[in-house]
């Protein structure tokens, strides 16, 4: 990225802002207005700040920088931002282990030692023996930015494909390693995006995109082909699978079978409303040159078809289909006939989580969004419950058919993520791995409450916080959502809430409409025209907590990213007298113009679409950047992004900053901070560090916290 030399600066425009407790002059960058205006549906619609969405102009890079430096002397006040810190790298210390997955006779797993920047993963050959490394992500790069995306190991387990990812960015680069020497094979696999690799054969298939033209970061991604890999021979080599040019804007992905037998073709159309997917099928005994894929729902429908494992002929399906909370069918490849085989139940089966092990079927149903485990054998008889011990969420399940026993992991809000091991046999599970956190969970309680929305919906939200809590109105609060894309929220551990529970801090975690909660039927009350209700169940939530004297509006802080930095912003504009402070992180800010960036035609499933005249007038009420308005007291505002964000792209969060500080001229700050080398997400471990010190002292400074407790560690 290029910045303007110094006769090409931005001017500073001055305002008044509140620094803390401390009022002082706060300088933003005069962002440049044009004359953009667009049309829609005979609405006109201005865009002043088009100019931002071009990631690679030596303009927008002078005013990210010009942004940043703003934002960081700002934060460089906080007195205790470097306490922040320390206590964050303290409580984030500890060895974290994923749980062992085993091909042969090794097991493989990913552990990092505390601080590295990213895992290492491990193999042992049996759970006794010595491990050794078969990839170090953090000696890949200088800034322990490139991440390990994805490994996928052969059948036979001589040879794993390496998908590695740079600078946070969702493109993927693959490699083959063969696992006898831990050398790579000599071809390098490009372009890779929203796949994975499965395995047949002396190959497997992927699905990528064309090379962009323009902004690899920006530019829209079009034309999801299918290829066929050969071991050691190059990408130009590859064989086309399967590609639909008509219609360039569908996901085309391919899996197989544990055995091998047969290939699967998944084919979704999100960019035209469609939430679910068709799914097609290649009997590799019976197959035809001439029509290798064999349909089992031919067109793309609104209802999700995910093959979980194979019993010889029969495939196992989890489906929505007539089933809003989700069961499990059987389809018979041969006959081309389909039965149920676990019935839909009033609790739903949390999104994709049916997992394959010991010939059983563990399915994961969601209990007022916490984990019950059920297990059944192929024919779908239920053999068992797994007792999980407490009220949580648990995960994992998956292994080999031959697997005698399996791994999950448990996890709550005050119970780090442990490691079990679960016998099939016998039902038993036992603790294989538990972490030491510099944590005491045993001062801290969690509870469930149920809340009543705009329409009168109960909307459940789960609250932490130290056990003697004062309801007396002081308390500095968080308020996480989310709400959307069938994506729940329930209960997990994550050490970065340590600090603010220490100081007395209340977190809450609102499961709002558009997620999977409550199946199907709960994500169709928060899509499209009915987008309305997230922001309405979001803001009841705020409500609850100052009504129930958990907090009041001067220490309550709102927190969402991506989607939910779509709920912050858009709240924001509808109550900003109810918050304090807002957090918006990567968040699909220009509800107009999403579809115009990388995968974002991908969101019209859930969100509609402003080509749409009805869905427009739905949208266009509420996305944030177009509904700042002036005269509005809106609370102390900390923006986030990422350079390389090819998700949500910055452009959003840049238009939305540059329009905020224009309008509002209140006394809050209205900053954007802007990670490099980061993504969606951060993209090392010193970043997540960094940028959850930040928003922790941000969000206490403008509550009025002049100094933090002492903590002693465990």
């Amino acid at each position: 990225m290029r910045y303007f030399s110094s006769f090409q600066l931005i001017f500073m425009v001055s305002t008044t802002v509140a620094v803390g407790q401390n009022t002082q002059p706060l300088s933003y960058p005069n962002a440049r207005k044009t004359d953009q205006v667009d049309t829609y549906h005979g609405t006109q619609v201005a865009d002043p700040y088009r100019w931002l969405e071009d990631d690679r102009s030596a303009e927008t890079a002078d005013w990210v920088k010009a942004e940043n430096n703003v934002t960081f002397e700002y934060l460089a006040q906080i007195p205790y931002r470097k306490q922040m810190q320390d206590r964050l790298e303290q409580v984030y210390n500890y060895p974290k282990y994923s749980a062992p997955s085993r091909r042969g006779d090794w097991y493989y797993y990913s552990k990092n030692d505390g601080l590295q920047n990213q895992a290492v993963l491990y193999r042992q050959k049996g759970l006794d023996a010595k491990p050794e490394v078969v990839i170090d992500p953090n000696k890949l790069s200088t800034d322990g930015t490139t991440r390990l995306g994805a490994f996928s190991l052969s059948k036979d387990g001589k040879y794993a494909v390496v998908g590695l990812s740079k600078g946070g960015s969702d493109w993927q680069e693959y490699q083959i390693m063969d696992l006898a020497t831990k050398n790579y094979l000599p071809e390098r696999i490009e372009w890779v995006k929203v796949s994975g690799a499965a395995w047949q054969g002396n190959g497997f298939y992927y699905s990528r995109y064309p090379k962009p033209e323009g902004s690899a970061l920006a530019a829209k991604n079009e034309n999801h082909q299918v290829y066929y890999h050969q071991l050691n021979t190059p990408q130009s080599a590859d064989r086309l699978v399967f590609e639909d040019a008509k219609h360039p804007q569908r996901f085309n992905t391919v899996g197989t079978t544990d055995d091998e037998r047969f290939v699967l073709l998944t084919v979704s159309d999100r960019g035209q409303g469609k939430d679910g997917n068709a799914l097609f099928f290649m009997d590799t005994q019976s197959a035809s040159a001439n029509t290798p894929f064999k349909p089992i729902v031919a067109e793309v429908t609104d209802f999700s078809y995910n093959v979980v494992d194979n019993d010889g002929a029969r495939l196992l399906i989890l489906t929505n289909e007539k089933a809003p909370n989700s069961k499990v069918i059987a389809y018979d490849t041969k006959k081309g006939t389909v039965s149920t085989l676990i019935p839909e139940k009033p609790e739903p089966i949390a999104e994709s989580s049916v997992s394959a092990a010991g010939k059983r079927l563990f399915v994961e149903y969601s209990k007022d969004v916490t984990s019950k485990i059920e297990v059944f054998d192929y024919q779908g008889k239920k053999e068992s419950e797994v007792q999980l011990p407490a009220i949580g969420s648990a995960g994992g399940f998956g292994g080999e058919k031959d697997d005698k026993f399996v791994f999950y992991t448990f996890t709550s809000f005050t119970f780090p993520p442990t490691i079990y091991r679960y016998d099939i046999a016998s039902g038993k599970s036992s603790v294989f791995r538990a972490p030491e956190v510099d944590f005491k969970p045993d001062e801290y309680e969690t509870k469930q409450v149920f809340y009543t929305s705009k329409d009168g919906t109960k909307v459940p939200m789960f609250l932490t916080y130290r056990k003697g809590l004062k309801l007396d109105g002081t308390n500095p609060t968080l308020l996480y959502g989310y709400g959307g894309f069938n994506i729940s929220l329930p209960p997990a551990f994550s050490p970065f809430r340590i600090p603010f529970l220490e100081q007395g801090g209340v977190y809450a975690q609102a499961n709002l409409r558009g997620g999977s909660e409550y199946g199907e039927k709960w994500h169709e009350q928060g899509m499209k025209l009915k987008k309305q209700n997230v922001f309405d169940d979001f803001i009841a939530a705020a409500e609850y907590l100052i009504a129930q004297n958990y907090t009041s509006t001067p220490k309550l802080a709102i927190q969402g990213g991506s989607n939910g930095g779509l709920l912050v912003g858009a709240v924001m504009n509808q109550r900003p007298d109810l918050f304090r402070v807002a957090i918006p992180q990567v968040g699909v800010m220009d509800m107009l113009r999403f579809h115009k960036f990388t995968i974002g035609w991908n969101w019209i499933a859930d969100y509609g679409s402003s080509d749409n005249p009805e869905e427009f007038k739905t949208i266009y009420a509420y996305s944030p950047i177009q509904n700042i308005k002036p005269g509005l007291n809106y609370p102390a505002t900390l923006i986030t992004t990422a350079d390389h964000d090819d998700r949500v792209v910055p452009a959003h969060s840049f238009k939305y900053a540059a329009t905020l500080q224009e309008v509002y001229k209140g006394g809050n700050p209205v900053l954007i901070r802007i990670d490099t080398n980061s993504g969606h997400g951060a993209s090392n471990t010193k970043k997540n560090i960094e940028t959850a010190a930040d928003i922790y002292s941000f969000i206490l400074w403008n509550m009025g916290v002049k100094s933090l407790k002492e903590v002693a560690s465990k």
